[in-house]
C-alpha cells in the first residue's frame, strides 16, 4: 500500500477477539481525543483464548486485513492472545505502518513500576500458556520474577456485567490467592476484559499491589509513537469510534455501555 495515502488525519485501527478491546479504545480516546478510531471486534469467533495457535494466527491476519481497508496510520492489537501468539502475522499484514501490541506495552510498564522485582500476570489460558508476558517482562529486566495465573472465568463474568457480584469475588479470591501469597508488588491485567473488574481485583490484591492496566500503557505508547512520527491528528473535535463487528449479539448494546460508559454509536456488520 502506498504510504502517501496515510496522513495525520488517517484513523487508528484497533482490533480484538470481541468486545474487551473497547477498554483500549476508551484509554486511547481519553489520551488522544482528536484521533479517529476504527474498531473491529470479532464477535462471531470470540473467544480466541482457548483456540489453537494455527487458528489464532489465521484470525489475526483476517482481522488486520479488515482494518487495512480503512487505510489506518497505525494498528493496535488489543487482543492479548493475538499479541502473544501472532504479532508477527499482524506486522506482516500491516506492511509499513506501525503495530502496537497490548502485551509488550503492559510488560514494559510493569517492569518499570515494580520495586521488588516480583510481578504477577493474569490472562486467558492461551496468553498464560504462551509464557509471552514472562518473556517480555524478562526481556526488559532478566532479574524480575514473574508469577502467572490463567483466569478463564473472568471474561464471562465481565461480559455478564457481574462487576460487583459475590460470585465474581469468590472466583477472584480463588484465582488471586496464590499471587498475593507470592508477595508480588505489581499485577498485570493481561486481558482487555479485566479492567472492567479492576476495582474488585484491586480490593482483593490490597493496597500494596500496583495494578497495571495494559490499555492505559498502550494509550501512552500510541501517543509517544504518533508524536515521534509527526502523525498526531491536529483536529480539536472528539470523534466517535467507528465500530465494525463480525456478529451483532443481542447483548452488544449493553456490553458497549458497560465498557465505554456511553450509548452505542452506529455499528457496521462485516463478514469474516
Amino acid at each position: 500500500m502506498p504510504h502517501a495515502r496515510i496522513s495525520p488525519e488517517s484513523p487508528i485501527g484497533i482490533f480484538d477477539s470481541g468486545i474487551g478491546g473497547l477498554t483500549v479504545v476508551k484509554a486511547v480516546q481519553a489520551a488522544l481525543p482528536a484521533e479517529r478510531i476504527i474498531y473491529f471486534g470479532d464477535t462471531a469467533r470470540v473467544p480466541y483464548g482457548p483456540k489453537s495457535q494455527v487458528t489464532i494466527r489465521r484470525y489475526a491476519r483476517e482481522d488486520t486485513e479488515i482494518l487495512m481497508k480503512h487505510q489506518p496510520k497505525m494498528i493496535i492489537v488489543a487482543c492479548n492472545t493475538v499479541s502473544a501468539l501472532a504479532l508477527d502475522v499482524v506486522e506482516e499484514a500491516a506492511g509499513e505502518i506501525p503495530v502496537i501490541g497490548v502485551l509488550k506495552a503492559g510488560a514494559e510498564l510493569a517492569s518499570r513500576r515494580s520495586g521488588s522485582g516480583r510481578i504477577g500476570v493474569i490472562g486467558t489460558q492461551a496468553t498464560i500458556g504462551s509464557n509471552a508476558y514472562a518473556c517480555a517482562i524478562q526481556e526488559e529486566d532478566p532479574a524480575i520474577e514473574v508469577i502467572s495465573k490463567a483466569c478463564p472465568l473472568f471474561v464471562p463474568l465481565a461480559e455478564e456485567g457481574f462487576i460487583d457480584h459475590a460470585a465474581t469475588r469468590l472466583v477472584a479470591e480463588e484465582y488471586l490467592a496464590p499471587l498475593v501469597a507470592s508477595r508480588i508488588d505489581t499485577l498485570v491485567l493481561g486481558c482487555t476484559h479485566y479492567p472492567i473488574l479492576k476495582s474488585m481485583i484491586a480490593s482483593i490484591a490490597g493496597p500494596g499491589i500496583d495494578i497495571i492496566d495494559s490499555a492505559e500503557a498502550v494509550a501512552d505508547k500510541t501517543r509517544a509513537l504518533l508524536a515521534a512520527q509527526g502523525m498526531l491528528n491536529p483536529g480539536t473535535g472528539a470523534a466517535m469510534p467507528h465500530l465494525l463487528v463480525s456478529d451483532l449479539p443481542q447483548k452488544f448494546r449493553e456490553l458497549y455501555r458497560l465498557f465505554m460508559g456511553t450509548e452505542l454509536p452506529d455499528v457496521e456488520l462485516v463478514g469474516v
